[in-house]
């Protein structure tokens, strides 16, 4: 089983969410790249992280 926790920081705001850009690490390519989140979830933070957990 793999895991990997992947940080995303504030890319911009739509009508009813907010657009985050993956923020890889140095010299590692993007896992999931940018994701929308509901802005009644997302609220007013700048920063996020993810985990994603491969299942076998």
């Amino acid at each position: 089983m793999s895991k990997a926790v992947v940080k995303f920081e504030f890319e911009k705001e739509t009508k009813n969410s907010v657009r985050f850009k993956e923020m890889p690490e140095a010299g590692k390519a993007p896992i999931v790249g940018s994701i929308y989140v509901q802005k009644w979830f997302a609220q007013q933070n700048k920063n996020i992280e993810m985990t994603i957990e491969l299942k076998e």
